[in-house]
């Protein structure tokens, strides 16, 4: 970390990171307005289609609130935009996106919600996850609402996870209007930030989400009862439009979505990155995925990228992806001890389960800047904040990573990490065997779960001895508290007696008193093990790879090579007196398939003299001075 870095902590401390808080923002920012009823109606795309939209216009709540129009912020979802209650009924008819409604219209905003293309009550059918066609939708549904006599000309786009990768498909379009997004919780990479981590396939992820559409596409309210945010046995299907009363259009758009795509079988189809359908050589994964179209954002446009450290496989590379990349733009940064959505605070020293950090004031202070042109004090504020677990303090830096030198521990005999200049770390020469134990998973309380839309509710809570089943390396007991900020990285010789491998790493801290906590992982097939360099669309600061079939190589079995595999970004401080263990294993059974399918590999790991692996933290000591 810089020393300007260490000074902006310093001076920052007292403040949780901001100069002004959050939580202090959101309450100089009472409401001066109500959320009324929404209007409802169709909007015709170029090609027919008719999208559904609500839109919730503030009332104001004195005469001096009294506004003619507003800045309007837009929520693109495919999980309804909507639901309606049978009579008598009860319950939040918009459980996906409510909270943006009744935090931002009080506020002084129009909130404009849209089912896509194929969903809720919109026609037409999907025939992929986050359409190219849903992009050219977007684009034209801004034209409606800036035409619209409530509108001030100045439009934002927010949302979690698919909503939130929408927002920057709206930017991509390069529409004038469009002057800042949110995108929380979302990818920049649907391959390798969602499905394909590593290159390996979630298998689980696949069939819950297909089923999630299932249950909402064909209005199959016995499927939704596995969803805890979809079951309320109130709702019935997709709330109709203001001018379908009888919700006769609302059920002809419903039998069209028969015709949408299925996730299982489309997903598959992305065994290798960029590569085109067989039928459609330039449709491929990259077509999904905002950074194929970020060339396309203009750089009027602000953004503030969020995640979390346990949002699922890489949606946090995502946003640090997406704020590395967009560098010509005004950007922003947060990553918190979140899972997908900030619904649970991950960290096993939470003072509550759900999270307790006011997210949406950090949202509002954002567009209050870049919509409203308020001088909210975000200018003078880091670009970049985020949570250390374990201190339990945020942190403010102005670059990322934050921590820009490491400590490297090289694996040696003993299965030791040895210290940084301890005598004879790496140039005693060894190897260690491991047999891959397809059995292996890593439980049901995983980064992995709430992607999938389960409602977890504890992280890695069992996590006490599942790495004694792995090839596991410890350090000595540190001597003083560090503190780990960004991506740690693997850098490992090895061989394996198959053409592949899956290899996961998995980073523990154990205690003095033997207790163990989970810290972050990282996980890569070896037939991606090629490193290139990363495109201008696509900037990281951890090993890049291409995932293309071009790329990938089979091992030669039994031949040594060289594999740097980046763990997954985390900030969290290890305890004086606590070990640091790097595990390796070759299967996560409870999310990912086999590779190789039932030959499971006998890898070797070799250590020292001119095969020191390694692993490199970035890690300092909390007094600041880096080791």
């Amino acid at each position: 970390m810089s020393n300007r870095g260490y000074e902006m902590e310093a001076d920052m401390k007292a403040r949780g990171g901001w100069q002004v808080s959050p939580a202090d923002y959101v309450a100089s920012r009472q409401p001066d307005y109500s959320v009324v009823s929404p209007q409802s109606c169709y909007v015709a795309m170029r090609d027919g289609c008719r999208l559904a939209v609500d839109f919730y216009i503030p009332q104001a709540n004195s005469p001096e609130a009294v506004r003619p129009r507003f800045p309007t912020i837009m929520l693109f979802t495919p999980y309804y935009r909507r639901f309606k209650l049978r009579p008598g009924g009860s319950g939040e008819v918009n459980p996906n996106t409510g909270k943006f409604r009744d935090f931002f219209v009080p506020r002084g905003y129009a909130v404009v919600v849209v089912d896509v293309r194929g969903t809720g009550a919109s026609f037409g059918t999907r025939d992929s996850f986050r359409s190219p066609k849903e992009r050219e939708d977007s684009r034209e549904i801004v034209d409606w609402v800036v035409s619209q006599s409530w509108s001030d000309g100045v439009v934002g786009a927010t949302g979690v996870s698919y909503l939130g990768a929408a927002s920057d498909f709206l930017a991509s379009t390069g529409h004038p209007a469009v002057k800042a997004i949110a995108p929380l919780f979302s990818v920049w990479d649907t391959y390798a930030d969602n499905y394909f981590p590593g290159g390996i396939q979630l298998k689980a992820l696949t069939k819950v989400y297909d089923d999630l559409m299932i249950g909402l596409d064909h209005d199959r309210r016995d499927v939704l009862q596995q969803f805890s945010y979809f079951n309320n046995p109130d709702y019935e299907g997709p709330q109709p439009v203001d001018a379908d009363p009888d919700g006769s259009l609302a059920r002809e758009a419903v039998r069209e979505h028969y015709g949408n795509f299925r996730q299982t079988d489309f997903m598959a189809e992305f065994t290798f990155r960029e590569e085109g359908l067989p039928y459609d050589p330039d449709f491929s994964s990259a077509s999904f995925s905002p950074y194929s179209v970020s060339g396309g954002v203009r750089p009027d446009v602000a953004v503030l990228s969020v995640s979390g450290w346990c949002d699922g496989a890489g949606y946090m590379n995502g946003a640090i992806s997406r704020y590395l990349t967009l560098e010509r733009n005004r950007r922003h940064l947060l990553l918190g001890p979140w899972d997908h959505g900030a619904r649970i605070d991950v960290s096993p020293w939470r003072s509550s389960i759900e999270a307790d950090f006011p997210l949406l004031g950090e949202v509002l202070r954002f567009f209050d800047t870049y919509l409203l042109g308020m001088d909210t004090g975000l200018a003078a504020e880091a670009p970049i904040h985020y949570f250390a677990m374990h201190a339990q303090e945020w942190r403010a830096a102005d670059h990322w990573p934050p921590v820009e030198t490491g400590r490297r521990y090289a694996l040696s005999a003993g299965r030791r990490l040895a210290e940084p200049g301890a005598a004879g770390s790496d140039d005693v020469a060894g190897e260690n065997e491991y047999k891959v134990d397809f059995s292996i998973g890593t439980g049901s309380g995983t980064r992995y779960e709430r992607i999938a839309g389960i409602d977890s509710r504890s992280y890695y809570a069992d996590w006490q001895g599942r790495t004694d089943r792995m090839l596991s390396y410890d350090s000595e007991p540190l001597d003083r508290q560090m503190e780990l900020a960004g991506h740690g990285l693997a850098d490992l010789w090895l061989a394996s007696s198959e053409p592949d491998a899956a290899l996961f790493i998995y980073l523990t801290e154990v205690l003095a008193d033997g207790r163990e906590h989970y810290v972050t992982e990282g996980l890569l097939r070896a037939l991606h093990r090629k490193e290139t360099p990363a495109p201008e669309t696509y900037r990281t600061t951890w090993p890049f790879r291409s995932f293309t079939r071009a790329d990938a190589k089979p091992l030669t079995p039994g031949r040594v090579e060289r594999i740097r595999i980046p763990l997954l970004p985390v900030a969290w401080r290890f305890d004086a007196g606590s070990r640091i263990r790097l595990s390796i294993a070759g299967a996560d059974a409870d999310h990912c398939g086999q590779v190789p399918h039932g030959r499971p590999p006998l890898l070797r790991v070799l250590f020292g003299g001119d095969h020191a692996s390694a692993i490199e933290l970035p890690m300092i000591g909390i007094d600041g001075a880096s080791s």
